[in-house]
C-alpha cells in the first residue's frame, strides 16, 4: 500500500479494540454472513424511513398539523419528510471524519444511536395542541438526525460484498444490499395496517401511532450487534484494506470523483423517481381521495412489497445474464411506458389504483435491485467505498426527497398528469447519464 494510503488508514481505537476482542475467536468472515449482515441492516434502516413516510400520511397531519386542512397537513409532513434526505450527504461526510479518527466500530455505534434516538424522540413527542409550533420544529430535528445518522451507517458491506463476488454473479450480490427496502417498508406496513385494524381511530391517534416508532428502536439495537459483529473483527478490517476501500474525505472525493458520483447518482434517477410514487404517494393520494379504506390500500401494498422483494431476487438473475447496466435501461424504459398510464389507473377504480400499485412495486423491484452501483466500477478502488455512499446519497436527494411532496402537491392542484412527468424526467436523467457513462469508457 502506498504512503498515501497508509495516512488515511483507519487508528484501532481502545474502544474498537474492545468490541474486536468480543469476536476474536470467529473464523474468516463469510460471503454468506456479510449478505446476512447487509440485509439486516438495511432493512432496520428503511423500516425507519417508511415508517416516518406512512405516519406522514396516516398520523401527523391529525397530531402535528391539525390547524391546516387534510392536504396541507399532508404536504407539510412531506416538507419535514425531505430533511433526511437533505441531511444525509452531511452525515457521511461528518461520519467518514469520525471513522478516520476513532474508527469503523465507534462510526456505526454513533450512527445507529443517533438513529434510533431520533426514533423514540418521535415517539414522544407530545401534539401541536400540547406543545404547540415547538413540537413541529422537535419533528424536524429529529428528521435531520435520522438523515445525518442514515449517512453514518454506511458500513461498506455491500462494496466488499461487490469486491469479492465471482465475477459472473457480481449483479447477485449487488442485489442482496438492496433487498432492505422491499423488506422494510413490508414490515413497517404490516404493523401499521394491525393497528389501524385493531385500534380505533382514536386509540390509534392518541397512542397507537407511537408504537411502530419504539419497534423502530428495538429494530436499530438488533441490526447494530449483527453488523458489529461483522466490522470490528480482525478478519473484516484486513478485508477492507486488502479492497483498499478507505474513509477519503468528502472534498478529496468530490475533487478527484465527481463527476462519477453526480453520473451515478442520476444514473439511478428513475428507479429512485419510482421508489416512492408507489410506497408513500399512493397511500396520500387515496386517503386524500378517499376512494379506498386505508386498511385496504395497506394491504395491496403488502402484496406489491412481496412482489418487490421477488422482483428484487430476479433482478440478480437479470443482470448476470445482459448486463447490470442493460437491466437498468430496459427498466428505465419500462418505467418511462408505465408513467404514461399513471393518471389513467390513479384516478380510475380501486382496481386500477390497485393495478398501479402492484405494477409498480413490480418494476421496482426489478430496478431498484440493480440501481446502487450501476457505475461504481468506474471510482478508482481506494475511492469505492466513500463514492458508494455519496452516490446514493444524491441519487435519493435527487430521486426521492421530494417525490411524496411534488407529486401530491402537484396532483392535488393541477392533475395527475404531472406524475407522469415527474416520473418520465427521471427516465431521461437515467438514459443520460449511462449514454455519458458509456462515451466516457469509450474514451479511456
Amino acid at each position: 500500500m502506498s504512503s498515501s494510503q497508509d495516512q488515511t488508514t483507519t487508528p484501532v481505537t481502545t474502544l474498537e479494540q474492545d468490541l474486536r476482542n468480543t469476536t476474536a475467536d470467529r473464523s474468516k468472515v463469510a460471503p454468506g454472513e456479510i449478505a446476512v449482515g447487509v440485509v439486516i441492516g438495511r432493512a432496520s434502516e428503511y423500516f425507519d424511513f417508511f415508517v416516518f413516510g406512512i405516519a406522514s400520511v396516516l398520523v401527523f397531519p391529525y397530531v402535528f398539523f391539525p390547524f391546516l386542512g387534510r392536504l396541507e397537513g399532508m404536504l407539510a409532513a412531506f416538507i419535514i419528510f425531505s430533511f433526511a434526505f437533505l441531511a444525509r450527504p452531511f452525515g457521511t461526510a461528518l461520519f467518514m471524519t469520525i471513522q478516520r479518527h476513532w474508527g469503523r466500530g465507534v462510526k456505526l455505534t454513533v450512527a445507529l444511536f443517533m438513529l434510533g434516538t431520533a426514533t423514540v424522540g418521535m415517539a414522544l413527542l407530545p401534539t401541536y395542541d400540547t406543545l404547540g409550533v415547538w413540537t413541529i420544529l422537535l419533528l424536524a430535528l429529529f428528521r435531520i438526525l435520522q438523515g445525518f445518522a442514515l449517512g453514518g451507517s454506511w458500513d461498506g458491506l455491500p462494496s466488499l460484498l461487490a469486491l469479492n463476488a465471482p465475477r459472473h454473479r457480481r449483479s447477485w450480490y449487488a442485489m442482496l444490499g438492496q433487498l432492505g427496502a422491499p423488506i422494510g417498508f413490508l414490515v413497517a406496513a404490516a404493523l401499521f395496517l394491525y393497528l389501524v385494524l385493531s385500534l380505533s381511530s382514536e386509540d390509534f391517534l392518541g397512542w397507537g401511532w407511537r408504537y411502530p416508532f419504539f419497534v423502530a428502536f428495538a429494530i436499530n439495537v438488533v441490526a447494530l450487534f449483527a453488523r458489529l459483529r461483522l466490522v470490528v473483527t480482525d478478519e473484516y478490517t484486513r478485508a477492507l484494506e486488502e479492497g483498499e476501500l478507505e474513509p477519503i474525505g468528502t472534498r478529496e472525493m468530490l475533487r478527484r470523483q465527481g463527476y462519477n458520483i453526480f453520473i451515478g447518482s442520476f444514473a439511478a434517477l428513475a428507479s429512485y423517481a419510482l421508489f416512492h410514487m408507489v410506497t408513500i404517494f399512493p397511500l396520500s393520494w387515496i386517503s386524500f381521495n378517499e376512494s379506498q379504506s386505508i386498511h385496504d390500500v395497506l394491504g395491496v401494498q403488502l402484496a406489491g412489497a412481496v412482489l418487490a422483494v421477488f422482483g428484487t431476487i430476479a433482478s440478480g438473475w437479470i443482470a448476470d445474464r445482459i448486463g447490470k447496466r442493460t437491466t437498468v435501461a430496459l427498466l428505465a424504459c419500462l418505467i418511462g411506458v408505465f408513467a404514461l398510464f399513471t393518471p389513467m389507473l390513479l384516478d380510475g377504480s380501486p382496481i386500477q389504483q390497485d393495478a398501479f400499485i402492484l405494477i409498480g412495486f413490480a418494476l421496482l423491484g426489478v430496478s431498484y435491485g440493480q440501481a446502487a452501483g450501476t457505475v461504481t466500477t468506474n471510482f478508482e478502488r481506494r475511492f469505492r467505498y466513500t463514492g458508494a455512499a455519496l452516490t446514493s446519497d444524491f441519487a435519493w436527494l435527487f430521486g426521492a426527497a421530494f417525490a411524496p411532496l411534488v407529486a401530491l402537491g402537484l396532483s392535488a392542484n393541477f392533475g395527475l398528469a404531472y406524475v407522469s412527468v415527474y416520473l418520465l424526467s427521471g427516465v431521461v436523467c437515467t438514459l443520460l447519464a449511462l449514454r455519458i457513462n458509456k462515451s466516457l469508457e469509450a474514451s479511456d
